[in-house]
């Protein structure tokens, strides 16, 4: 649901108080992706973030069917993200787990305008990084979503796949690397490209 119109998401919140499914699937989609990617990198679980992002959807699923006079007064997706940090926010505190990139937080916290006008890029190039990954061999996926999704040393990533030393796997993560950027070179402008690519290299290379 990029770039919906005020018009269109009017009529979304009409069609999910008639109980149409589409409009719910489609709703529920808008703002997936921009929350995972935004728990994932503050210090919580894919899981974690689809439990979060539920949670989220359902408050305002509830709004939409319980109170006929509710109407936002920014765009679904923006609401959705912000009942999700504010969730997410929540349970880091419960678990004293608040830290890295999350310094600050109270009970709604305040969205930084830059960070939302990005969220269809982000959600672009998260897509696209799917498709990439899809198209790498199941090692190269593997060793490239142990180090960087799910954090592993490469101690670990060498003892799990059988190489004989770090060393090995790590120059066997240069290879994969420089793999996913020519994949990504088939659908992303050279400077947005080198932007993410740096921005992956610089985590750990």
């Amino acid at each position: 649901m990029t770039n919906e119109s005020p018009g269109s998401e009017r009529e979304l919140i009409i069609r999910i108080r008639m109980d149409d499914p589409d409009a719910v699937t489609q709703v529920y989609r808008s703002a997936f992706y921009s929350i995972v990617h935004f728990i994932l990198q503050n210090n919580g679980s894919e899981q974690e973030a689809k439990d979060i992002y539920q949670e989220a959807f359902l408050v305002f699923y509830e709004k939409i069917k319980e109170d006929p006079g509710f109407e936002l007064t920014c765009k679904i997706k923006t609401y959705l993200y912000s009942v999700s940090r504010r969730l997410w926010l929540k349970r880091l505190h419960e678990k004293n787990r608040l830290q890295g990139d999350i310094q600050d937080y109270e009970e709604y916290v305040a969205l930084d305008q830059a960070e939302l006008e990005d969220w269809d890029e982000r959600e672009k190039r998260i897509r696209l990084m799917q498709e990439a990954l899809k198209k790498l061999g199941e090692r190269c996926r593997q060793i490239i979503l142990s180090f960087y999704v799910q954090k592993k040393s490469m101690q670990d990533i060498a003892r799990e796949m059988a190489y004989t030393n770090p060393a090995n796997a790590k120059n066997q993560k240069y290879k994969c690397l420089q793999r996913l950027k020519k994949l990504f070179f088939k659908h992303y402008k050279p400077e947005e490209l080198l932007k993410e690519l740096t921005t992956i290299n610089d985590k750990n290379p």
